[in-house]
């Protein structure tokens, strides 16, 4: 985390997620960090009652920038300063999360900023998460509607993972 968080301290900070939850989940430990003020991308339609939930985030973390509920990602963000986080697409089983995660890999051999996140915690990489009783909470009162999620495995309180990938400049 040490890496990310140098990187983090000079980039506009991205966070994509295929539907409102995702963020919480794969990116608290970003989120509840007050030196951060991420942009949140939601890129599959969303019902307006889970709208209506994911609006409650700014509440709870006021550092947040802005959420966008959008298809894609608005050009003006798309640049070497910006650092994205995607949901991994090796590690996930969601058809949603990994074909944003293709996306984001696209934008890394791009030449882009992107780290990976995971949401069902069965990365190698998944680590503890530092107050994950703080996590269940802002996952409870923010998203009710999901409840039943996190109530039945503990997993995604207790965990997260990120990966940078390295990739070698040669041509493919």
């Amino acid at each position: 985390m040490e890496e990310i968080t140098m990187k983090l301290a000079v980039s506009e900070i991205v966070i994509v997620a295929p539907h409102c939850d995702d963020e919480v989940i794969g990116n608290y430990e970003i989120l509840s960090n007050p030196k951060y003020h991420p942009v949140i991308i939601y890129t599959e339609d969303a019902p307006n009652p889970r709208r209506e939930e994911a609006s409650k985030l700014k509440e709870v973390f006021p550092n947040i920038k802005v959420q966008l509920f959008l298809r894609s990602i608005p050009q003006y963000l798309i640049n070497p300063n910006t650092h994205f986080f995607f949901p991994d697409p090796i590690y996930e089983f969601h058809p949603a999360h990994r074909l944003q995660g293709c996306v984001g890999e696209q934008m890394l051999r791009g030449g882009l900023n992107v780290t990976f996140y995971n949401l069902n915690m069965m990365a190698p990489y998944c680590h503890e998460v530092q107050d994950p009783l703080n996590k269940e909470e802002v996952l409870n009162l923010v998203y009710p509607s999901q409840k039943l999620l996190w109530e039945s495995d503990k997993k995604w309180i207790l965990f997260e993972g990120r990966n940078t990938w390295h990739l070698n400049n040669t041509d493919w």
